[in-house]
């Protein structure tokens, strides 16, 4: 062994762990590959391994060798394809990365693709690092699988780290991840959200990608500080009853020198043909889901945020892209399947089988499928034919609606079609309803910006889609800002604009985003059967002429319903009745018109009484105001004391 050169008789991997890992079945991979700290024969060091099957030769140089390309080598395990040493004097905090020689004279220095840390961009080492952390959040987690099931209220806030809140004084730098966390914390609670969604937090070179061009798979960006500080986030927001998910990108990822591309001087990670391993749209290198060790790559990295992280879960994004060869591709760009079809077989068994080992290791976390197109069973279980995840998002909800109410509404009486189409497929799918941060950016302007109308009627109608947003089945997702009618188009270099609310229409909205997160918490009739047919029952669909629409909203059995109805113009409509199940005082719950919400206040107040006078195939009926640009929420009071919420009316 030369001077410096690694210590190859220990090792951290086990026979069992590269059988796996060349099987493909191996979750915990980053327990095995990486940088590991540890003492061998008394002396304080770190294990390094890595894969590179290609490779003719790996060293590790770093700042304790003067970022030497050969004084400290690996040696290769076998024939697993990984190289692995143990090398004295290096410890936490130590900078590195591998050199690697490989077929045909090439030669490259790459980041650890297992690395724990990496150095803030643009600087592209990694860092020897632990994940030590006390948590302190025990009680979420015993709690976590009642809170996050098909039955629970989920209201999802999206928010992107670097540019939540800012700090103007300092350059107008981010804040960091413990900084954020007491702010985070009060600002969902208060708003009445049940989870965060926080868009890619693994190392991306690129700022302005928001995370989605990933190459440190299982690295927490060192933008906002260390791993422990991402992990005191999670753990504040969780002592505060406040869930997190993460968005993951296994569909694609950068080409820059340092990143998995090319990784020993063959595409390793990536598919070599570049009609199936890179992505036109993105400018990215698209994973091979066929290579055994690639889907045990994917597989331990999302099993990784949920173990070490204690993640609830994850939104995986672009899927769409993964499920079909000829995304985004022209005739003769793409290569059909052995079956002469366009669907991606192995990007299939790849997700089918990513969410068996997610809900196997962790039953009680979720996985979100961003996906846009008609693909059955997204959201059903493998062993039913489906994809298995937990939810998938409703993108075609999220169109028709914006598509609806960026109308005058003089001309929504000809397209009520529009936004009543969705109730034909709204229980095919367990589904997230999603107003994200796609809807805000590239020119489509903020979400009151797209809203028709004087400045009065923009407000009215953007409490009006919430109301909308929060009485239809389905989980609940509004991006940051959104939530107190941020007018300006969402930019990633600067802050949320926090000082709208000094002005009541603001305020507004705010209160309005709060009232609906409270009663879809407080009544079960609006969460219980989100993902059931019997949750949903119309009243009337169509009376396009008011563009008016009704409908109940029902729990479980014993549980009263929730009488919705909305009024999609600024005239109000006196006397308008609408039939109910029973008899009794239907209690007004929320109303989008009320003055405390910036309202005009003409709505029913505090509830209206039930008459046995027939209406929409029902016995009983009740005549309501609906208010202009209105939506109402109410609910049979039956003589129990309210719930918690109060009425908001």
């Amino acid at each position: 062994m030369s001077v410096g050169a690694a210590d190859h008789k220990a090792t951290r991997l086990t026979d069992q762990d590269l059988y796996l890992f060349n099987e493909g079945t191996h979750r915990r991979l980053y327990d095995a590959l990486g940088a590991h700290p540890a003492v061998v024969d008394g002396k304080a060091g770190t294990f390094f391994a890595v894969w590179a099957p290609s490779a003719k030769k790996v060293h590790v140089m770093g700042d304790f060798n003067g970022w030497s390309k050969t004084r400290h080598d690996l040696k290769p395990r076998a024939s697993s394809g990984v190289w692995e040493g143990f090398i004295p004097g290096v410890g936490k905090g130590a900078l590195y990365k591998y050199w690697i020689a490989g077929p045909s004279g090439h030669k490259a220095e790459k980041a650890d693709p297992v690395g724990f840390r990496h150095e803030e961009p643009p600087r592209t080492a990694s860092v020897v690092w632990d994940l030590d952390h006390e948590w302190n959040d025990a009680a979420w987690m015993k709690t976590r699988r009642q809170r996050q099931g098909h039955a629970a209220p989920l209201s999802i806030y999206e928010v992107h780290l670097g540019s939540w809140r800012r700090v103007p004084e300092e350059g107008n730098r981010s804040l960091t991840y413990r900084e954020m966390a007491p702010l985070l914390a009060a600002h969902a609670k208060e708003h009445g959200f049940t989870h965060v969604e926080l868009l890619p937090v693994m190392e991306h070179p690129f700022y302005g990608s928001w995370g989605y061009q990933t190459t440190g798979y299982y690295a927490a960006t060192s933008r906002y500080g260390a791993p422990q500080d991402l992990m005191f986030l999670i753990d504040h927001l969780h002592q505060n009853g406040i869930g997190v998910l993460l968005d993951w990108v296994p569909s694609h990822f950068p080409t820059d020198a340092h990143g998995p591309g090319f990784f020993d001087g063959t595409h390793l990670y990536e598919h070599s043909d570049p009609r199936q391993g890179f992505h036109p749209d993105w400018k990215s290198s698209i994973f091979n889901y066929g290579r055994d060790e690639v889907r045990a790559f994917l597989i331990s990295n999302a099993v990784f945020w949920l173990d070490r992280y204690h993640a609830d879960g994850l939104r995986v994004d672009a899927v769409a892209s993964m499920l079909y060869l000829d995304y985004s591709r022209q005739n003769g760009e793409w290569i059909p399947n052995r079956y002469g079809g366009r669907e991606n077989l192995e990007a299939i068994d790849f997700l089918k089988k990513f969410n068996e080992a997610v809900y196997a290791e962790f039953p009680d976390a979720l996985t979100i499928a961003e996906e846009s197109t008609a693909w059955g069973g997204v959201s059903r279980p493998t062993y039913a034919g489906g994809l298995g995840f937990g939810f998938k998002w409703d993108m075609g909800w999220m169109h028709d609606s914006l598509v609806y109410f960026r109308k005058e509404p003089v001309h929504r009486r000809y397209h009520q079609n529009d936004i009543t189409f969705r109730a034909i497929y709204q229980f095919t799918e367990n589904f997230v309803m999603p107003l994200s941060h796609d809807e805000v950016v590239h020119g489509k302007g903020s979400l009151i910006a797209q809203m028709p109308g004087d400045d009065w009627q923009k407000f009215a109608n953007l409490r009006l889609l919430y109301g909308w947003q929060w009485a239809c089945p389905g989980k609940k997702l509004l991006f940051m800002g959104d939530e107190i009618a941020q007018r300006d188009e969402w930019s990633h270099e600067r802050s949320v604009d926090w000082h709208l609310l000094q002005w009541e229409p603001h305020r507004g909205v705010s209160r309005w985003v709060s009232h609906l997160n409270r009663i879809y918490r407080c009544e079960p009739s609006l969460h219980q059967r989100d993902c059931e047919p019997s949750g949903f029952e119309w009243i009337d669909a169509a009376d396009a002429d008011n563009s008016v629409l009704s409908f109940l909203r029902r729990g479980a059995a014993g549980e009263e319903p929730v009488l919705c109805a909305f009024n999609f113009t600024p005239v109000p409509r006196a006397d308008y009745r609408v039939g109910v199940p029973d008899g009794g005082w239907w209690e007004c719950l929320a109303d989008s018109d009320g003055k405390e919400y910036g309202g005009s206040g003409a709505g029913p107040g505090a509830g209206v009484q039930a008459e046995a006078r027939p209406m929409h195939g029902r016995a009983h009926s009740v005549t309501l105001t609906l208010p202009p640009l209105g939506a109402l929420f109410l609910r049979r009071r039956t003589g129990r004391p309210p719930r918690d919420g109060g009425s908001g009316a």
